[in-house]
């Protein structure tokens, strides 16, 4: 029997086909927020910040986003670390106001200041009952990190750059300050994406031990795309082997 869609119903009928069609070609599904809560804290230089915590427990995993993506892109590994007993913060960097889910950080976008974004990150997790933190930044996020845990009286059990450039706009990860960065780190980057896979191996040759290996994996993405590219089950789970290492849950 032929049922009949009013006209009124088929624009939205049409639309509801069209989710279930892209569902059906592989589409990513949206990110599970039902275990998060969102959270507001301040930068160390007071700069009022957005971002969702995800799990418990009592080593942190502090994620930070590259341009021009925000918080969300983390959402789907922060679940997934979330799963393996982590503490996990996403957030946005000043500047950074995608709205709804994705948060709304205040200030404009400094990039050579946004260190002290992940300072406040770290202070937020603390106050949450970790005692011990990591550090994962995609591209900016990655230098970020790197500059955060070189500051004086800064405790971070491992850093992972994922195509972290050695400097952009007056955030610079450079030799001299590397050797104050006694944290492990790993530095990761596509081989198709030439210059960061030149930045990794430069940081890699400069960065005091304990650090490495250099993973330059086989595939052209860049930052968090490489969690989602073709070789995006291999990149989370170097990234997880070395937290469990190195920053275990």
């Amino acid at each position: 029997m032929r049922v009949a869609v009013p006209f009124r119903a088929r624009p939205i009928a049409i639309v509801l086909l069209g989710a279930m069609a892209l569902t059906a070609c592989g589409g990513p599904p949206p990110p599970d927020l039902s275990g998060s809560r969102p959270v507001t804290f301040e930068s160390r230089d007071g700069v009022r910040l957005e971002g969702r915590l995800f799990g418990h427990g009592s080593t942190a995993v502090v994620l930070s986003h590259m341009r021009p993506a925000d918080q969300r892109s983390w959402f789907a590994f922060a679940n997934r670390l979330a799963d393996q007993g982590y503490l996990v913060l996403t957030y946005d960097f000043r500047g950074y106001c995608p709205g709804g889910e994705g948060g709304c950080s205040q200030g404009e976008l400094q990039i050579s200041a946004i260190w002290q974004d992940v300072l406040g990150a770290m202070d937020l997790v603390r106050s949450q009952g970790a005692t011990t933190v990591a550090l994962v930044g995609a591209s900016m996020g990655g230098t970020a990190s790197l500059v955060a845990a070189a500051q004086e009286g800064v405790d971070v059990a491992a850093v992972v750059t994922l195509s972290a450039p050695g400097s952009i706009e007056g955030l610079d990860a450079d030799a001299a300050l590397l050797q104050h960065v006694s944290a492990n780190k790993l530095f990761i980057a596509g081989v198709g994406d030439a210059a960061a896979a030149a930045s990794a191996e430069q940081l890699y040759e400069i960065a005091p031990p304990p650090k490495g290996p250099l993973e330059i994996v086989p595939a052209d993405d860049h930052g968090t795309d490489l969690l989602t590219g073709s070789r995006g089950e291999a990149v989370q789970r170097i990234i997880e082997t070395y937290l469990a290492q190195f920053a275990p849950p």
